[in-house]
């Protein structure tokens, strides 16, 4: 597995409130389909099959 799983976010506090303001008028439903779309995007960022597979795994 080559995944970091250290913690790499810059500043994690700063991207939970980005992410939680971005959600904040959302539905459930909403704020789902944009985390589906943030996940496609990140995931076209990583571009490895290998590491994406090794990432669904670990998520499970």
């Amino acid at each position: 597995m080559s995944l970091n799983l250290k913690p790499n976010i810059e500043n994690p506090d700063l991207f939970y409130e980005m992410l939680t303001d971005a959600q904040r008028e959302m539905s459930d439903e909403e704020a789902n389909d944009m985390n589906a779309r943030l996940v496609l995007i990140l995931a076209n960022q990583v571009g490895n099959l290998e590491d994406l597979k090794d990432a669904i795994e670990l998520a499970k």
